[in-house]
């Protein structure tokens, strides 16, 4: 089922279902990294557990979600996500984000804890990089288009041996494609945001995610994230880099199902 959703500004956000449709079933809810779309975790999902309902979106000025004027702020992303909850009766989900996806599921978790029962925080931080790291990033894309990244971009999101493949060429041109205004609003709003103080608020089932070869959050960066929250878990996958759903794709899935059976949402382990 695929619907888009209305967020509190009147944005539009393009949300995908799979699997299970029942509501009461357990729920697991995708959160993309900046400059990719809901495909992101194509093949993640036959890889989960029999009977789970997966449901995935769009940021906001990415894929078809609707693309507002900039800056974004990463308040309006999580409301994005919240909006998304609501749409689809969304209670106790397991949240898994990655990069600025992990951005949102952290400040969904601190907004909503009614909506949130465990955590997923893949390649991700509670602060990544700097305002001037982002303005650069910005003025570049603003100056060159997405093509004037591209490159970059991949270099930060894989290993040598994948990137000089020919399995990197969908990932270019998904970052080709995103609009400008989507990916300058999109690197605002992470450079704004600082969850240290409230993400080490949080209570919940938490498992990270790094990958060893990852140029754009580094492993030490995700552990010390993860570590504000008591009791979390850690997993390093070796020789992936920033999009270990993409480039170890089975270990990613396994190290996803593992914490899905061990925190009893979903009756198998893969």
């Amino acid at each position: 089922m695929e619907q888009f959703v209305t967020s509190r500004d009147g944005t539009r956000i393009f949300a995908k279902q799979d699997g299970v449709a029942a509501p009461d079933a357990p729920t697991i809810v995708f959160a993309n990294s900046l400059g990719t779309t809901l495909e992101l975790w194509d093949q993640v999902l036959p890889l989960l557990p029999d009977g789970m309902r997966i449901i995935r979106l769009d940021n906001r000025g990415h894929g078809r979600s609707d693309v507002p004027n900039g800056p974004y702020t990463m308040g309006a992303m999580v409301s994005d996500a919240e909006a998304v909850c609501a749409g689809f009766d969304v209670k106790d989900c397991v949240f898994v984000g990655l990069s600025v996806g992990g951005m949102i599921a952290q400040g969904l978790a601190i907004k909503r804890l009614d909506l949130v029962r465990g955590l997923v925080l893949s390649n991700t931080a509670a602060k990544i990089g700097n305002k001037k790291l982002w303005q650069d990033r910005i003025d570049i894309v603003r100056q060159k288009g997405m093509s004037g990244v591209a490159d970059d971009v991949m270099s930060r999101w894989f290993g040598r041996a994948f990137r000089t493949s020919l399995d990197v060429k969908p990932w270019k041109e998904m970052v080709n494609k995103v609009p400008v205004e989507g990916y300058c609003g999109v690197c605002s709003a992470i450079a704004g945001t600082d969850f240290y103080t409230p993400t080490s608020g949080l209570r919940l089932p938490t498992l990270g995610i790094a990958g060893s070869e990852d140029r754009s959050t580094p492993p030490d960066l995700v552990r010390e994230t993860v570590d504000l929250i008591p009791g979390s878990e850690f997993k390093l996958i070796r020789k992936a880099g920033h999009l270990p759903c993409v480039d170890q794709t089975e270990a990613f899935a396994e190290a996803l199902n593992g914490f899905l059976y061990r925190i009893g949402h979903s009756v198998s382990a893969g």
